[in-house]
């Protein structure tokens, strides 16, 4: 640790030992992804195909769609005028940062070398104060429309900001793969300026798309340096403050920057108590004041955080962990506002509920914001990408009249761009390391091999979750250290699906996960939703756990309009849904019987291999019963375009 820090120090002068050493000690912290290593057959297939087809696809994309010259234009090393939205560059930095996570499970020379080059672009286009915003520089009398007719003239609207926070992640990622400090070094000149300009006294701001607090803390964690953490918490706490001096472009295009509650500005953070506006930009804000809580020991921005979770999933998020309801604003509706059909649950929205949820679990190590993100991992997530990496949802609808099919590309790309760099991230979601001991919060077959209280330690995790619930562990801990196991027990063996009293099964009971330790019956303590399990581990010791799996309905609350009378088939981690084509006829009109049996079968031949819920369902009108068959809802529209809903009229018979 000692020689880690004086290696910190060296490269980051003017980094502070109490603050770095501070913040990395006492605390839960997720996995490294260097430390884990997956080997199943669901989650691995899947972040290959991002690191083959996925990252190489997105790429090629911002080179034909000139997001790439825009850097080479902007760097004088090209001719010609800024091509598309003012916000284009943070696709690039999006997907480098997807290929630095790649790149540090999986070496690969070819893409490092390819990424390198772009960086060197990116390092052309910086202006020598630091400033970084290819429209402006390229052409600053005629910037993209929003960009602002100067710098910072209106960081509402102008990106300008969140194109650096993702600019800053992707250089801690970048350096965190390969130790190289170039994007670093490109990523701290902009950050020092914008330090500079931004504060109390000075340009008295907040970003209209929050995503530079996320990247600021991420390079405090990297550097030491406290005025990053300072600066973060500026664009926080300025929000809801008055800020006349900005202009607003007209137009209609931008009529919704006037809306405060869109951009979450309506209020101080600390007392904004419903989750409003624009969902990405909320969840990426909620992260922040999470991770401002653990990184700066302020409990205030953990308790705004928390009540603002309450009412997400009291009252604003779908089955599938979706949130953004509405299509105006990509937004969250009214409380219970949740329609199937016109649903908008961007791709971008749900992995920012991940992350939401991920730093909510680090603040607390509760289990219920590891069952928020397993739902929206296998599922609002999930379905945002196709099975061969090349197509994409932007909106995620729960229903589909057959006309809605996933893009192979968006004028407005950061759905792409976010599912590229999230896959690779998924590893560092199945353990965590606490003082007290090892949480295991998600089932996938993995290796982990970490360090606690200065012992190694591996764990070994054979499974076929999420398709069954039997999971073992091996535990090797050197020199035999007494620490605690905490298993999580998933929320949805229980009374909900979903922490909250949005949704509920309809056969209101509970499961019973059942543990051996050694083949050994056990009764382990539960600690906030988690199997706790104190014991001086010896090598080879096995834990076994058995979690039902159970197929269920589930109904929402009455309030619900949208889902009144209606009920929805769940089973483990994911929701499912009935497609067009494997009907002969619609499955709009399906109802279903609630009072049968259903039946699980797994086809491997099937999309890529899929558990399949078989039943029977009714077309009203003429009371014939057919036969219901449903596949997991994150697998939906990978054959054509298909109708497709998850919510059926229920009927006794």
């Amino acid at each position: 640790m000692i020689y880690l820090l004086c290696l910190v120090f060296m490269l980051f002068p003017e980094c502070k030992q109490t603050t770095f050493e501070g913040h990395n000690n006492n605390r839960i912290r997720l996995a490294q992804l260097k430390e884990v290593t997956v080997s199943d057959q669901f989650w691995s297939p899947r972040i290959e195909t991002n690191r083959m087809v996925t990252i190489p696809y997105a790429f090629e994309k911002c080179e034909k769609t000139g997001r790439i010259d825009n850097f080479a234009k902007a760097g004088g090393l090209m001719e010609g005028e800024h091509i598309g939205e003012r916000y284009n560059d943070t696709d690039v930095y999006k997907i480098i940062e997807g290929a630095a996570y790649s790149l540090s499970e999986h070496p690969d020379p070819v893409l490092e070398h390819y990424v390198d080059s772009l960086i060197h672009l990116i390092r052309s286009a910086q202006e020598e104060d630091g400033y970084l915003f290819t429209t402006r520089t390229i052409n600053p009398e005629k910037p993209a429309p929003g960009a602002g007719r100067d710098r910072w003239i209106d960081v509402w609207v102008s990106h300008e900001l969140y194109n650096a926070g993702h600019l800053y992640e992707a250089a801690v990622a970048w350096y965190e793969a390969t130790g190289k400090k170039d994007l670093l070094d490109v990523a701290m000149k902009n950050a020092d300026l914008v330090c500079d300009l931004f504060g109390y006294g000075r340009t008295e701001a907040a970003p209209g798309h929050q995503e530079i607090e996320i990247g600021l803390m991420k390079l405090f964690r990297i550097t030491g340096n406290i005025k990053y953490l300072d600066q973060a918490r500026f664009f926080l706490d300025v929000r809801g403050k008055p800020q006349d001096h900005l202009e607003h472009p007209p137009g209609t295009r931008f009529a919704v920057y006037n809306d405060l509650e869109y951009l979450q500005q309506h209020l101080p953070v600390l007392d904004q108590k419903k989750a409003v506006g624009h969902a990405v930009r909320a969840a990426y804000m909620y992260t922040a004041m999470t991770g401002l809580s653990i990184l700066a020991e302020v409990p205030e921005y953990l308790k705004a955080s928390s009540e603002l979770w309450e009412n997400v999933t009291g009252e604003k998020i779908y089955l599938t962990g979706g949130i953004g309801a509405v299509h105006r604003g990509e937004a969250f509706g009214e409380g219970y506002e949740l329609p199937n059909g016109t649903a908008y649950n961007e791709t971008c929205a749900a992995i920012g509920n991940i992350f939401w949820n991920a730093s909510l679990f680090e603040a607390t190590g509760e289990s219920k914001y590891m069952d928020v993100l397993e739902r929206t991992l296998f599922n609002g997530m999930l379905s945002g990408v196709s099975l061969d990496g090349k197509e994409f949802f932007y909106p995620n609808p729960l229903e589909s009249d057959g006309e809605y099919e996933r893009s192979p590309w968006f004028g407005v790309a950061c759905c792409p761009g976010n599912v590229t760099r999230f896959l690779p991230r998924i590893p560092g979601y199945i353990y965590a390391i606490s003082p007290s001991g090892i949480y295991v919060n998600l089932f996938v077959e993995s290796t982990i091999e970490t360090e606690w209280n200065g012992n190694p330690v591996t764990i070994v995790t054979t499974t076929n979750y999420p398709w069954d619930g039997e999971v073992n562990l091996t535990v090797t801990a050197e020199y035999n250290p007494e620490f605690m196991l905490f298993i999580r027990i998933p929320g949805w063996t229980g009374k909900t699906p979903l922490p909250g009293k949005l949704y509920h099964f309809l056969d209101g009971g509970n499961a019973q996960v059942s543990f051996r330790i050694n083949d050994r019956p056990a009764k382990p303590e539960i600690q906030h939703g988690y199997a706790s399990i104190k014991r001086r581990w010896k090598k080879g010791d096995q834990l076994q756990i058995d979690i039902p799996m159970d197929i269920r309905l589930v109904m929402a609350n009455e309030r619900v309009l949208e889902d009144t009378g209606k009920v929805a088939i769940v089973c483990g981690p994911f929701v499912y849904a009935a497609e067009g084509v494997d009907y002969d006829g619609s499955v709009l009109d399906l109802v279903l019987p609630v009072n049968q049996e259903f039946r699980y079968t797994f086809r491997e031949d099937l999309l890529g291999g899929i558990g399949l819920i078989e039943g029977d369902a009714i077309r009203p009108g003429t009371g014939e019963s057919i036969k219901l068959k449903t596949i997991p809802y994150y697998a939906w529209a990978n054959r054509g375009k298909n109708d497709m809903k998850v919510w059926f009229p229920a009927i006794n018979r």
